[in-house]
């Protein structure tokens, strides 16, 4: 929808040729479709980029048989209220300035960065009222910034329209500037050009008393850390008032992170002999739990090989510190200065490491699980837990993978899909029958039962774990019934607890056994003629799926179909599973039958 414009002011004498050779002659893709009115036209460009350079490359600045073209968005009237873009922003401006500005012609609901090639940076903007957005309008554009003229338009706001009503994301929430953090630009700040990566920020835990001497001055000496390292620091100071830390987030490369780190340490220390403080301050990292495990490693060795090599004392807070608002583990690392700047590079590549490993699991199958809304589900890949506010604990942007409960943009967009498919359709009851290691139950279940109270409540499901059918098994069944929204979250977050529990290995990617009952006249179909089908779904979903031969069928006439694979890999299965029994139940309905389906 981004990528249509509105071409106005044009002479009666253009024509669709001379609009295509004009975007030819500046360097604009060939436009879609150009539909030519009297004196305007819409043009489709590729994608946003696209529309947002041929915006910025012709509007106010290009002559067509003598009339300067007005080229901006296409966006009708009635769509016209809460949301604005503005362009041209300085790329070293600092989120707390851009938003001081916007916040003077009233509440502003959402702000995100918009990913361009451009060397200055794009915001979108959505205000409470549209009388609000009306005045900003009216007031930002054309004003000149440190140098720069703020471009401004409407953006289509769906919330408008009242038959395509979308939810607002919560006051005070931020999108993609918090999830996904802006890549650093070459002055710091807001992003230059843009590089398709994952942005895994550096987040310290400072003390609350030298905060002031990281902002500095007028901001001057947090300006020049972004500046000398290329990276964008947030400080978010208003958070958790009177705490005895703040927060600090740092977008960067992994470098630029390290050199950030290390001049807020020494900033921190030089203010500390000035002060005359007595402690020696530890760098303190904050991880998201879902990780934590695989930095420490089997029987703590990874985190024994960091104190080995970089000659410093490291402590992770305790799993009792957790809440529902707060999923991340504080990581302190006492040492010489530079030897805690030298555990943090380690530190952050394994915690890299797991996050890249995570992000590649979700990428390899979300795109086959139709439908699934993970935004609805308040859920995130592996950690799976009930997730904050969209600003996150203690200021966090969410960490890696976290989906709140508030709609608004992803860090991995393809785990989102705006068509419902029968992942979200069917209400229907289904019980799976989980296979985790014995050892692992106690976990699972938790002290006096509160893990597994606190799970079944969080998924929505009844989760029971079967007794062992002799004193010497390896592995307990768990029983998840509950509708498929459901089973998502309560086998997400099983797969996950036994990750962070370290009872597979941190390179090792959680794989499970999983039971599901299919009625014995539907064996055959998943099955398939030759087994086709059933290959087919494997080489699909990336689980093994088997159909064991010579099952007697229970007192209901069914029989187990047997998956195995890491989390997506069998949720992609049962779901495909489940749509062959819905097929097979849905012909039998249609068709005169001498039996009852059940």
């Amino acid at each position: 929808i981004m990528n249509k414009l509105y071409v106005g002011n044009l002479s009666p004498l253009v024509t669709v040729e001379d609009l295509k050779q004009l975007f030819g002659e500046k360097k604009l893709p060939g436009a879609e479709q150009v539909l030519l009115k009297s004196g305007y036209a819409f043009v489709d460009f590729p994608d946003q980029n696209w529309a947002i350079k041929a915006i910025e490359t012709l509007s106010g600045k290009v002559e067509l048989h003598g009339k300067v073209l007005e080229v901006d968005y296409s966006v009708p009237k009635k769509l016209r209220s809460r949301k604005i873009q503005i362009r041209n922003i300085p790329p070293h401006l600092q989120w707390e300035v851009l938003d001081g500005l916007l916040a003077q012609y009233g509440t502003v609901d959402n702000v995100e960065q918009v990913n361009t090639d451009t060397e200055t940076a794009v915001v979108n903007a959505t205000y409470t009222t549209k009388e609000e957005a009306k005045v900003a309008i009216e007031k930002l554009r054309g004003q000149h910034f440190e140098g720069y003229s703020f471009r401004v338009s409407y953006i289509l706001d769906m919330d408008a329209a009242p038959p395509l009503q979308a939810p607002r994301m919560r006051r005070g929430c931020r999108s993609s500037r918090d999830q996904d953090g802006p890549q650093p630009g070459p002055s710091g700040g807001f992003g230059g050009p843009r590089h398709k990566q994952h942005d895994f920020p550096l987040r310290m835990l400072v003390p609350t008393q030298f905060v002031g001497a990281i902002i500095g001055k007028e901001g001057l000496t947090i300006k020049n850390v972004t500046k000398q390292t290329q990276s964008k620091v947030d400080i978010h100071r208003k958070e958790n008032v009177g705490a005895a830390e703040k927060p600090i987030t740092i977008h960067a490369t992994p470098e630029g992170c390290s050199s950030a780190c290390r001049m807020i340490l020494d900033i921190i220390q030089k203010e500390a002999s000035e002060t005359k403080e007595e402690e020696v301050v530890p760098l303190k990292i904050l991880a998201h739990n879902s990780l934590v495990g695989r930095l420490i490693g089997k029987e703590g060795r990874n985190l024994k090989k960091i104190e080995e090599e970089t000659g410093t004392k490291i402590t992770i807070s305790s799993l009792q510190d957790l809440t529902i608002c707060n999923p991340e583990r504080t990581i302190t690392v006492k040492g010489s200065m530079e030897a805690c700047c030298k555990a943090e590079g380690a530190v952050m590549r394994k915690l890299r490491d797991a996050y890249e490993n995570d992000i590649a699991a979700v990428n390899q199958q979300t795109n086959l699980i139709s439908g699934l809304n993970l935004n609805a589900l308040g859920i995130f890949s592996t950690g799976l837990s009930v997730l904050p506010p969209a600003t996150g604990p203690r200021g966090a942007p969410p960490g890696p993978f976290l989906y709140t409960t508030h709609p608004g943009p992803f860090l991995v967009s393809t785990l989102y899909t705006t068509h419902p498919g029968p992942f979200l359709q069917s209400p229907e009851q289904e019980v799976v029958y989980l296979v985790i290691p014995t050892q692992a139950v106690g976990a699972l279940i938790g002290k006096k039962g509160q893990h597994i109270k606190q799970l079944a409540r969080f998924a929505g499901a009844s989760i029971k774990i079967a007794p062992a059918e002799n004193p010497g098994v390896t592995e307990r069944m768990v029983i998840i019934t509950g509708p498929p929204a459901a089973q998502f979250k309560a086998q997400g977050r099983i797969f996950g607890k036994l990750k962070e529990e370290n009872f597979f290995t941190s390179k090792d990617e959680v794989k499970l056994e999983t039971h599901i009952k299919v009625p014995s006249n539907a064996a055959g179909r998943v099955i398939g003629k030759g087994g086709k089908t059933v290959n087919e779904l494997q080489n699909l979903t990336s689980a093994e799926v088997i159909v064991p031969r010579d099952q007697t069928p229970d007192e209901n006439d069914e029989v187990f179909v047997k998956i195995s694979g890491h989390f997506f890999a069998s949720q992609s299965a049962q779901r495909k599973i489940r749509e062959i029994i819905q097929q097979v139940k849905h012909q039998q309905r249609g068709a005169p039958s001498m039996h009852h389906s059940k």
